[in-house]
């Protein structure tokens, strides 16, 4: 397979990484907080699409929104239980993360109650075929991945940099108490950021499906873990950073197989994720932060 079918190949998987990795960052960003969950969501957006397409049989349109709805509002209400009086108590951050690990593992073990352990076939919803670029098949599944993920980044930056909700984001994130004071309702703006976050791994959740078709509840932890790596990489936090991340994380994957072993590569990613924090802490887009003692 020549070099340019394995970049496309990792900008396909990437930007599946990096909208999970958006969600792994706008937390962080707003609460300080690594929502080891967040990876579950995907798992649960699979099957919600999975129960609409096979076992009600809705349009693909009508799955795909409930899908959103549902793991946004249930993204708002892992926050309200799990971490909501947490936060207010000032609790400290182990705590949030073992919480974090909590929600994780009860997600799998009930998607393992109702669906049972054994995975599930997702239905063929994209187009077959593709198109040819220099002697390279690009599929229609990876057209649709890389604009679609294209699309919400770009809209996610807009909100981030252009609206009142955005500001709030910002301001929150720069001093929870300072946006207080100045009537933003902190406790809000959180819970809504935890439910953008969980939307975009719903989108994630029906690509990453479509590629590889067979959900289990257990196919969010790998995913979930790739994701940080991706967010940490470019520096968590960063939106820019998550996306740059995640797609730097998917070359080198899909290169890592292609070239030097298949058997290795998830070795090799985690290598280059040391070495660049190595030389770089904060990640690639990061900035370092200074606490005073």
């Amino acid at each position: 397979m020549n070099i340019l079918a394995q970049i496309i190949n990792g900008l396909h998987i990437g930007s599946i990484y990096a909208l999970v990795a958006l969600g792994y960052s706008m937390v962080y960003g707003i609460v300080k907080l690594i929502n080891f969950a967040h990876g579950d969501i995907i798992m649960v957006g699979a099957y919600a699409v999975y129960v609409m397409l096979v076992l009600v049989g809705v349009p693909l349109w009508l799955a795909v929104l409930v899908s959103l709805i549902f793991c946004a509002v249930l993204g708002m209400v892992i926050e309200r239980v799990a971490y909501h009086r947490l936060r207010n108590k000032n609790a400290p951050r182990i705590s949030l993360l073992i919480t974090a690990i909590g929600v994780s593992i009860f997600l799998q073990n009930l998607a393992q109650v109702v669906f049972s352990s054994s995975g599930k076939s997702f239905p063929s919803v994209m187009p077959d075929g593709g198109i040819q670029l220099g002697g390279t098949t690009i599929s229609y599944l990876t057209i649709i991945t890389l604009v679609t993920a294209a699309i919400l980044m770009i809209g996610l930056q807009v909100l981030v940099n252009r609206t009142t909700f955005g500001k709030a984001m910002r301001a929150v994130s720069e001093d929870a108490g300072a946006a207080k004071l100045m009537g933003i309702n902190t406790n809000m703006t959180i819970a809504w950021t935890f439910a953008l976050g969980s939307a975009l791994a719903s989108v994630a959740a029906l690509l990453y499906s479509s590629a590889y078709p067979l959900i289990t509840p257990y196919m969010g932890s790998s995913m979930g873990i790739k994701a940080f790596v991706a967010a940490v990489l470019g520096g968590i936090g960063s939106i820019p950073g998550a996306v740059l991340g995640g797609f730097v994380l998917g070359i080198a994957e899909t290169l890592a197989k292609g070239y030097i072993s298949s058997v290795a590569a998830d070795a090799i990613v985690y290598i280059i994720l040391i070495l660049v924090l190595l030389v770089r802490p904060a990640g690639l887009l990061g900035k370092n932060v200074k606490e005073k003692v």
